[in-house]
């Protein structure tokens, strides 16, 4: 991800010309399924209100207890599916909003070409709105484009030591170990209604938040 050319992210980014217009759609889970927080949006909305974040979806691992793991909170949505912090489609907290909403649509992610090789592309919701090919100077174009690495390489480095931390907390624990059976068996009780144990990763540890249908 670092060796993505800059020269060629900077094209994009030209070439694309996101320009917001405030509809707000990508603020709902219509356009985008959860907002993933870095560690460093975590502790910040912490410290501001703890009851936004929720552990992201699509929990990684399940061991034999039935205890869930995830590399991460997310922001939490609305019963209509849009952000905790849209109201009348604008956004409470846009000038200290999350890593990824102010990069939004210009992510990265790795997939394959039409030939089969592997490499980093543009992805984000295009043409779904906003709009787009509108002029971007040199100067944004470049601070995007640096802002993009950062932040991808800041969510590669939580999700290496997630996966690091899992490795020693089921070495720790010696017989822990993800089993598929498990997690079926909890998130079929957890749609029924049931309560469930997700760990969370945070800064280094894991936190235990118990869930229960319509609380995440």
């Amino acid at each position: 991800m670092l060796a993505y050319p800059d020269e060629e992210l900077i094209d994009i980014i030209k070439e694309v010309g996101f320009e917001c217009d405030l509809c707000g759609r990508c603020c709902t889970n219509e356009f985008n399924d959860h907002v993933f927080l870095l560690d460093k949006d975590t502790a910040w909305l912490k410290k501001i209100d703890p009851s936004v974040i929720v552990p992201a979806p699509y929990y990684e691992f399940c061991d034999q207890n039935g205890r869930f793991y995830v590399s991460g909170y997310a922001l939490k949505t609305k019963p209509d599916g849009s952000c905790t912090f849209l109201t009348n489609g604008r956004c409470e907290i846009y000038a200290s909003r999350p890593s990824i909403c102010r990069l939004y649509p210009y992510m990265l992610h790795y997939e394959a070409d039409e030939d089969g090789n592997l490499e980093w592309r543009q992805i984000g919701g295009l043409n779904e709105h906003g709009n787009y090919h509108t002029d971007i100077d040199d100067d944004e174009c470049k601070q995007i484009a640096s802002d993009i690495k950062e932040y991808e390489a800041g969510y590669l480095n939580q999700k290496i030591a997630f996966l690091s931390a899992v490795d020693e907390h089921f070495k720790k624990k010696k017989k822990l170990r993800h089993v598929q059976g498990a997690y079926d068996r909890e998130m079929r009780r957890f749609k029924k209604g049931g309560e469930i144990e997700v760990l969370v990763f945070f800064d280094g540890n894991f936190e235990s938040v118990k869930l229960t249908r319509g609380s995440d």
